[in-house]
């Protein structure tokens, strides 16, 4: 089908708006990011309970489901990590307009494509939060076995061993886990981001 064909009806859904003041929020994207171990979806999965407790309505969308799914043909290729950055935004992006809270746990590497997501997103729905966790503390954790597996040469291109990690420079949220139990490291990120999604 070519593209001229595409007739997008946006404007005669319901208004955002309209859905979050159904929902009682505000429609927002938490972006985890972090090394592979430092935390991302442990933290997210916590504050997926206490914000749900709070009457808030959330989807997390995760590395390993996504990739397991709508994106499991991708490979880890850098190309292909682009576009798995680009899918789920696009995905987040139509959560948040339909009043939404996503909280996204992906290590997304680089600068680029962090600044990729948030400008699918939209600056003003995206908030980052840098799990910043050191990488001997995710080596010592290795709850999945992939930074043995990568030392070994088993996996290429495994961000922090010998694929590059760019650290944001100026996170909205920055939650150092090293010395914090999760449920500390969970209200450390809630404290910060709760009066962002409330209506």
């Amino acid at each position: 089908m070519s593209a001229t064909n595409i007739h997008p009806i946006f404007e005669k859904m319901l208004a955002r708006e309209t859905k979050e003041a159904r929902l009682n929020q505000k429609a927002k994207t938490l972006w985890f990011t972090g090394l592979s171990g430092s935390g991302k979806s442990t933290i997210a999965t916590g504050l997926e309970k206490k914000l749900f407790e709070g009457g808030f309505f959330i989807q997390i969308l995760d590395g390993d489901n996504i990739r397991s799914g709508i994106n499991n043909n991708l490979s880890f290729t850098e190309e292909d990590r682009i576009e798995n950055i680009r899918r789920i935004s696009e995905v987040s992006k139509l959560f948040v307009h339909a009043g939404v809270i996503t909280l996204n746990s992906f290590v997304s590497p680089t600068k680029s494509i962090r600044a990729m997501a948030k400008d699918i997103i939209g600056s003003e729905d995206f908030i980052e939060i840098f799990v910043n966790t050191p990488l001997e503390i995710c080596e010592q954790r290795d709850v999945k076995g992939l930074y043995k597996k990568a030392r070994a040469g088993e996996i290429k291109n495994f961000t922090g061993i010998d694929a590059p990690f760019e650290a944001p420079e100026q996170p909205d949220v920055e939650v150092k886990t090293d010395g914090k139990t999760i449920e500390e490291s969970v209200q450390a990120v809630y404290d910060q981001i709760i009066e962002k999604i409330k209506l």
